[in-house]
């Protein structure tokens, strides 16, 4: 049954009878601790980078003013 709400169910009792009743909260704190990074908060400038070749990589071009590709294609002409 894996991958269905039963099934889930089934294994988080699992889970608790052989670990324990704090068994999820464990796992929280584990995960909690390893944390360490901060995404983007710990580097601005690397933020900035990517945001900028994330939208230099962007293919919604002209989309605000109806010249992207999506309107070529309805309107039938391929230029």
């Amino acid at each position: 049954m894996s991958g269905t709400k039963l099934g889930g169910k089934k294994a988080a009792l699992t889970n608790i009878a052989r670990h324990g009743f704090d068994f999820y909260k464990n796992i929280g704190r584990r995960g909690g601790k390893n944390g360490h990074t901060g995404g983007f908060y710990g580097n601005r400038e690397l933020a900035r980078e990517a945001g900028r070749k994330g939208g230099l990589k962007s293919r919604r071009t002209g989309v605000k003013n109806g010249e992207g590709r999506k309107h070529d294609v309805l309107e039938g002409g391929e230029e």
